[in-house]
């Protein structure tokens, strides 16, 4: 069969953006992340024996190495069909190395000099303007969707939307400006006992004193899983930004 056949029988489309869980107008970023989403999935690491689940994940790669080539995802884009005599849908291909070439694991450190680059940085600024016109000023949803900020950070990210709001940047929204005493109080009774679960954490894991650390800690142990996989999707663009070169063809001996 050939790979929108495999991608009806494996996954109910042959629709190649819908098996990744995208639009056409997909980004190269967002292509790759669904990829990613996607293919962690059902690794083979995961389910070493599920012969299901590598069959799945080979063909994740097959869908994503079409649409991350220009010109086949053009091709498919045009006419809805895949080039199958390809070199990047050969059977041969080891997708499980293609795969780690992709996304190579991104170490804890890796996290931290991220995060100590982006807090104060114009990409944070712009981040927070934004988040600030999706969240209609409301400061919860701006906390909550801030990348690498914690409670402790609520008065800086204040002062960044005030400033813009001051050199014309936002407008003054009323949920911004005129916040009630008790919403506040209430959102620092919930970032008090996120901070006691950070500290547990930290305990368990074992790791040293550390406010960018704790921060992240602190995301994880309130399931705030979007935020999380969108640090982890910017750090896969700072760190996992090559692609890899064509695999070479492994023959069977």
């Amino acid at each position: 069969m050939g790979l929108l056949e495999d991608c009806q029988e494996l996954f109910g489309s042959s629709d190649l953006y819908e098996v990744l869980g995208l639009e056409r107008s997909s980004s190269e970023a967002e292509v790759r992340r669904g990829y990613y989403k996607n293919s962690l999935k059902v690794h083979p690491d995961r389910a070493p024996d599920d012969q299901r689940a590598t069959t799945r994940f080979q063909t994740l790669g097959k869908v994503y190495a079409v649409l991350s080539d220009a010109e086949q995802r053009a091709a498919y884009d045009e006419r809805g069909v895949v080039d199958e005599e390809s070199d990047s849908l050969t059977q041969e291909r080891d997708w499980d190395e293609y795969w780690r070439l992709l996304f190579p694991k991104i170490r804890l450190q890796d996290i931290l000099d991220f995060e100590k680059t982006y807090k104060g940085s114009e990409e944070e600024r712009l981040d927070l303007l934004r988040l600030y016109s999706d969240c209609s000023g409301d400061m919860n949803r701006i906390m909550d969707a801030a990348m690498c900020a914690g409670a402790d950070d609520e008065p800086r990210i204040r002062l960044i939307l005030q400033a813009a709001i001051d050199g014309g940047d936002l407008p003054a929204l009323r949920a911004f400006t005129h916040e009630s005493r008790r919403k506040k109080a209430a959102r620092k009774r919930k970032a008090d006992t996120e901070r006691a679960q950070s500290e547990q954490l930290k305990q368990e894991l074992g790791v040293d004193e550390g406010g960018s650390l704790s921060a992240i800690i602190k995301r994880r142990a309130s399931s705030r899983e979007s935020d999380f996989s969108s640090l982890i999707g910017r750090m896969e663009e700072k760190y996992c930004n090559k692609k890899p070169k064509a695999a070479k063809k492994k023959l069977d001996h």
